[in-house]
């Protein structure tokens, strides 16, 4: 579907075609069939001179690289990638790091010969990192060398604290590096998720899903007399191998802001004195942050701040309220974004910021249609039904997964994101509540069937179901309801183990509980709606 200007009501909703439409202004992208990388594409947004305060800036240990330096690291990274590793278009780059200040170079010079990125979090164990890897079928990996020993032993990896690596650095490019005839189309970036079923897939987003979404936050920039010499800054709390951290690294570098890197590292104290120290005019953030900023001492000093972007789970309403009554200067700007769909809606206004159960507006040409999953009927303003997506920014699909591709697409290209959701009278989308059963720990999403399928390979346990605990400071957490053999006198730590060894600390199992039964369908399907009304269950939302 091509980007158009469509008339609409204030609500965005069109009655003809049943959609709702963004009301944002309308942002030209470039013609569809231009051939364009996404570097490509973000290095012409950039001004000439080029900025003279850092692109980025590594929090842990105050190093940062200036955009000519990085300029240069991507020209010479992108030669040797191509002389060196002998990388071609197509090529998948499976990245295992921690936050480093070479990794955006490294993420930006794959991008410009037209291979893809696969970038892992370097805590997974070697089960997921097989998994993974199985998925998206790397040519070679980078890894930092405490983490290289995880990736299956066939990939060819590349130690990121090496000689060799740092000499890629410092390769002579030549003068500029020749750019790939990249399409839009093509595959930029394979993140991982567990979409709409539970176990994890490699969702492949393109070229033109970025530059979409980079359009409409470059259309929205302070003008330069607004900042008055002065750089945006913004402090990045996600990873930068989780979407939410990678995009908002790459919006950064391409509006010539200077973003400093945190990438999970340290806790809301560390997060709040580095914010004070660069003097951060926005932040990203989990509701747990948020939460916890509002209770912190050491918050006072953050007189530099503006907004935070506050998105992967949802935020109370009193802990938003809490948060604008204690800083009536910050914004607190909701956001609804998936891996398979970019950034769906957010907040742009200290004025949508007091709509706090919401997460905002349309973005920038996205489209949506909610679908009442029992009838089919599409639905309009205030009623509530499964939110369908379509527009620039969303995936070109899973990765060797036709099954669930068609699962999430329908024969008209709608993307089924598996969230109830309603449109008020004025456009704002509001989530209800999740058809897809997924647990947001932090911001990340922990897939129940994976914890599952683990736990019937434990000794003493005869069923076993994993629902999400809400918890404050995390916003959910995995719980198991475990059913014992006969006999059996398996604890609630020896569960809690069992988990931890074989699986990335944000999915461990925090709760147990044990039960006489799982509810099931006939057909030995988990009755989540049933689970949830476990006394245990049900007595945390009293």
């Amino acid at each position: 579907m091509e980007e158009r200007i469509v008339a609409v009501p204030r609500s965005g909703f069109d009655s003809s075609s049943r959609t709702f439409h963004s009301l944002r202004p309308y942002v030209p992208l470039p013609p569809p069939d231009r051939r364009l990388s996404f570097a490509a594409y973000a290095f012409s947004l950039l001004p000439s001179p080029l900025p003279s305060h850092p692109a980025v800036v590594d929090a842990a240990t105050g190093d940062a690289i200036f955009f000519a330096d990085f300029i240069s690291q991507v020209r010479s990274l992108a030669a040797a990638l191509r002389s060196e590793v002998g990388l071609a278009k197509g090529d998948v780059v499976f990245i295992l790091a921690p936050p480093r200040l070479d990794i955006p170079a490294l993420y930006l010079a794959v991008l410009s010969i037209g291979a893809v990125i696969s970038a892992a979090n370097p805590a997974s164990s070697s089960a997921e990192l097989d998994r993974l890897v199985a998925l998206s079928d790397p040519r070679i990996a980078f890894a930092a060398s405490h983490d290289a020993a995880k990736l299956p032993s066939h990939v060819a990896t590349v130690l990121l604290d090496s000689p060799r690596f740092r000499s890629f650095l410092d390769a002579d490019a030549g003068g500029r590096v020749e750019e790939e005839e990249v399409e839009q189309s093509d595959a930029a970036v394979i993140q991982y998720s567990s979409g709409t079923t539970g176990m994890v897939k490699a969702a492949a987003l393109s070229h033109r899903n970025f530059i979409a979404m980079v359009a409409g936050f470059h259309s929205l920039r302070k003008p330069a007399e607004e900042l008055r010499g002065r750089a945006e800054v913004t402090l990045l709390g996600a990873p930068l191998f989780h979407s939410m951290g990678f995009f908002f690294l790459m919006k950064g570098l391409a509006l010539g802001e200077t973003t400093v890197v945190m990438g999970g590292r340290g806790g809301v104290k560390e997060m709040i004195q580095a914010a004070e120290r660069y003097r951060a005019t926005a932040m990203t953030a989990s509701p747990p942050v948020v939460i916890a900023m509002a209770r912190s001492p050491e918050t006072v000093g953050l007189t530099a701040l503006e907004y935070v972007t506050c998105g992967g789970a949802p935020l109370p309403e009193a802990a938003a309220m809490r948060v604008m009554r204690r800083f009536p200067h910050v914004q607190i700007r909701q956001g609804y974004g998936s891996t398979e769909a970019g950034g769906i809606s957010r907040m742009i206004s200290k004025e949508e910021c007091h709509r706090v159960r919401s997460v905002g507006r349309l973005s920038q040409h996205v489209e949506a249609m909610l679908v009442d999953n029992a009838t089919g009927e599409t639905l309009s303003v205030g009623q509530t039904g499964e939110l369908w997506l379509r527009g620039p920014s969303i995936m070109l699909g899973y990765v060797g997964n036709k099954q669930a591709n068609a699962s999430t697409f329908d024969a008209r290209g709608w993307l089924k994101t598996g969230d109830l959701c309603y449109f008020d009278e004025d456009g704002f989308l509001y989530v209800v509540d999740r058809l897809k059963e997924l647990i947001k720990y932090k911001a990340f999403q922990v897939p129940p069937a994976e914890l599952e399928h683990l736990l019937q390979y434990l000794p003493g346990v005869a069923d076993a179901a994993v629902a999400s605990y809400p918890d404050e400071e995390a916003g959910q957490i995995p719980m198991a309801l475990i059913v014992r053999q006969p006999g059996s006198k398996i604890t609630e730590v020896e569960v809690m183990d069992f988990i931890a060894k074989q699986v990335a600390p944000y999915k461990k199992i925090r709760k147990v509980v044990f039960t006489n039964k799982i509810p099931k369908t006939p057909s030995g399907k988990i009755l989540r709606v049933e689970l949830r009304n476990h006394p245990v269950l049900k007595s945390s939302r009293l």
